[in-house]
């Protein structure tokens, strides 16, 4: 199923329990990021909690290539998506290849802080579409 094109989706901000911004911030992740996509990442995601309308969508990409992130000893591997949020900032989502990991939560990255950048709290909606490359 690999091949160009875009997925939409939209969720809700959700906090998290701050994994995310640990995995991001690691050294050899953060330099994989700059590397593969192009931005040294802010040390943070924002969660999104995908309705079951778009969790199809997340499943989706289990079945395209993405971006790898190739782990250092002890850490899981996992895979990026360069996206556009909210329709104007260029970042990514991050797929932990994690046991258990949530089929409706996505992690965006950018260069900056998104929630700060977006002005949103929690239950908020923000679109992304991710592209498919």
């Amino acid at each position: 199923m690999d091949g160009y094109g875009e997925i939409t989706v939209r969720g809700r901000v959700s906090s998290g329990e701050g994994k995310g911004g640990f995995f991001v911030s690691r050294p050899w992740v953060m330099r994989q990021i700059v590397e593969k996509l192009g931005f040294e990442p802010y040390p943070g995601t924002l969660n999104i909690r995908l309705p079951p309308e778009y969790v199809f969508a997340r499943r989706r990409l289990d079945s395209h290539r993405g971006v790898k992130i190739v782990p250092n000893e002890g850490f899981y591997p996992g895979k990026c998506f360069k996206a556009i949020i909210a329709g104007r900032i260029d970042g990514a989502i991050v797929i932990p290849e994690t046991p258990l990991y949530p089929e409706d939560l996505l992690e965006v990255i950018a260069s900056f802080n998104l929630r700060k950048e977006l002005k949103t709290k929690d239950g908020d909606e923000v679109e992304i579409t991710i592209l498919l490359e």
